[in-house]
């Protein structure tokens, strides 16, 4: 299939009366799928179409899909090139940290993987690679998980926390 002159200006008329590129392509037949004239449309560049007749839902129907149509993004002049992703800067306002509760783990309460029990917090403080790592120690709820209370709440944040943790250090790693 090739596309000759005589097919592109049909192809043209057609998709600017507003006929869908199903019918466009049972129209020109000969191997021209529904993709083939899409694609071709793209390369031409056609955009702006006229409805075709009978497109437009009447009753309850087009009122129903009237309401549910809101803007999903901003309405404005459409961007294209290598500047369509560029940010615009705007003001943020981060939310006020939490304050952070610090747990003091006695040097007592710390023990070492060979001393480490069932019931004990296995939460790693130090660097493994060195001789005083140790592990909390403190004692855990069993059946709840690994860890005491606090280092529970460090280790199980709500995804909305950590969505909201992440996109702050994506906005900072973009501000510097």
């Amino acid at each position: 299939m090739s596309w000759t002159d005589d097919r592109v200006e049909l192809l043209r008329k057609l998709w600017l009366d507003g006929h869908s590129a199903s019918q466009i392509s049972a129209e020109l037949g000969q191997g021209v799928t529904r993709n083939a004239v899409i694609g071709k449309v793209h390369r031409l560049g056609l955009s702006g179409r006229a409805k075709a007749l009978g497109a437009q839902p009447s009753g309850p129907m087009r009122d129903r899909q009237a309401t549910r149509r809101q803007p999903s993004r901003p309405v404005g002049p459409m961007v294209r090139g290598n500047a369509a992703l560029a940010m615009q800067p705007r003001n943020f306002i981060e939310p006020a940290p939490k304050p952070v509760e610090q747990v003091v783990v006695p040097i007592s309460e710390r023990v070492t993987l060979m001393e480490l029990k069932e019931t004990m917090c296995r939460w790693p403080l130090g660097d493994p690679s060195t001789q005083d790592f140790r592990f909390c120690g403190i004692k855990s709820p069993g059946k709840a998980g690994p860890y005491c209370a606090y280092h529970a709440r460090i280790a199980y944040q709500p995804a909305q926390d950590r969505r909201r943790e992440r996109d702050r250090e994506r906005r900072q790693a973009l501000r510097g």
